[in-house]
């Protein structure tokens, strides 16, 4: 990342924060680069490859080694510095190295080190809340480890109290089921979910003893990011190469949100559609998507995961991101913890604009089967 051109920020004082809020999005004063920015920059680390947090733009990029496929498939060429979880590089004087967030392939936390002081940005990130659970983690990625530092930057994308996931076996168990249940009924299971991430989870959870699996072409460009950086997934079909309409029958169908009631969706015959996220814990949002099932099945941590993560930091300072910000800082605060907020850009809106233009989706220009 650094340049014989570049000079330090003369104003950069000693006592000055790791990370502070600019219009570009959250910048490290002190080695004057920005973690994922929402305007362009000319350094920017990028924590995973979600379009909220991986723009384009920016003149160099720095990302896990696993982020590498999925973002040039995203962004195409750009100038990108690789790093492995662990490993470490310095930058005016800022040791800057990667963690597992256990999100997405390649996700990871942020940690600085500066004059004594520790700073991780976490991007998002799953961890589990269930103590006694060590393998409800995401298997398509390195689940989350707890970095100590100083100041946590945490997301809040599901910090209310309402939000507590169920293990996951059990949600596949139901995923499962239904699929099973519509199989010997001869209609096809379409399951909803995002093409990056969302998707793969699916796919790698699933009995695909129960029948053939189908993907949308979004969701196969991914898959082969995945399989290239050796995350099993099972044998798929894409959709848009299935010349038999009787292959669906009894078939998992996984697409992204943006094919649902599209003439894609149509061409599948007798459906069941559902849809995998955390949303879908509320009964509300299952009635707006308008689906026989919600599944709630999210990479994001839950209530009792957020407090786990920070709570393994050991940090005294956190500054919450998007999602219940107020929430989780009154909650800090009761618990004797030093907290505020940045007001991001960061959201699922940005991700859905990228369902919906990728290849095959609705109004994207190209019909699948």
């Amino acid at each position: 990342m650094v340049r014989s051109s570049d000079l330090i920020d003369p104003s950069v004082a000693a006592g000055e924060d790791l990370v502070v809020l600019r219009p570009e999005g959250l910048y490290c004063p002190a080695g004057n680069f920005y973690i994922d920015p929402w305007r362009p920059v000319d350094r920017a680390i990028v924590t995973h490859a979600h379009a909220d947090h991986a723009r384009r733009g920016h003149g160099h990029y720095l990302a896990h080694t696993a982020s590498r496929d999925v973002l040039r498939t995203r962004l195409g060429e750009i100038s990108l510095q690789e790093l492995a979880y662990g490993e470490s590089i310095d930058h005016f004087g800022v040791r800057v190295s990667l963690h597992p967030a256990g999100h997405v392939l390649g996700s990871a936390q942020v940690r600085l080190e500066h004059r004594g002081r520790v700073w991780v940005a976490a991007g998002d990130y799953f961890v589990s809340g269930t103590r006694h659970d060590p393998g409800d983690s995401n298997a398509t990625c390195t689940p989350f480890e707890p970095v100590p530092c100083h100041c946590f930057i945490t997301e809040s994308t599901f910090g209310l109290p309402v939000y507590r996931w169920a293990p996951q076996r059990d949600v596949f168990a139901a995923i499962n089921h239904w699929w099973s249940e519509n199989a010997a009924a001869g209609r096809c299971s379409l399951l909803l979910g995002y093409s990056f991430g969302k998707a793969q989870r699916l796919l790698a959870g699933v009995d695909a003893g129960i029948g053939p699996i189908v993907v949308h072409a979004a969701v196969d460009a991914l898959n082969r990011a995945y399989r290239a950086a050796g995350v099993a997934l099972p044998p798929t079909k894409l959709a848009d190469q299935v010349n038999d309409k009787s292959t669906f029958r009894g078939a998992l169908v996984v697409a992204p949100p943006a094919v649902q009631q599209s003439g894609w969706s149509r061409r599948l015959g007798e459906t069941s559609e559902a849809f995998a996220s955390g949303c879908m814990q509320l009964r509300g949002a299952r009635r707006r998507r308008n689906v026989d099932r919600g599944f709630v099945l999210s990479d994001h941590a839950d209530w009792s995961g957020l407090q786990r993560a920070i709570a393994g930091t050991g940090a005294g300072r956190v500054i919450v991101t998007h999602g219940y910000e107020d929430v989780m800082v009154r909650w800090l605060r009761e618990q004797g913890l030093e907290a505020g907020s940045f007001v991001t850009e960061y959201g699922d809106d940005h991700e859905q604009v990228v369902e919906a233009q990728a290849p095959g989706a609705a109004g994207a220009g190209q019909v699948g089967p």
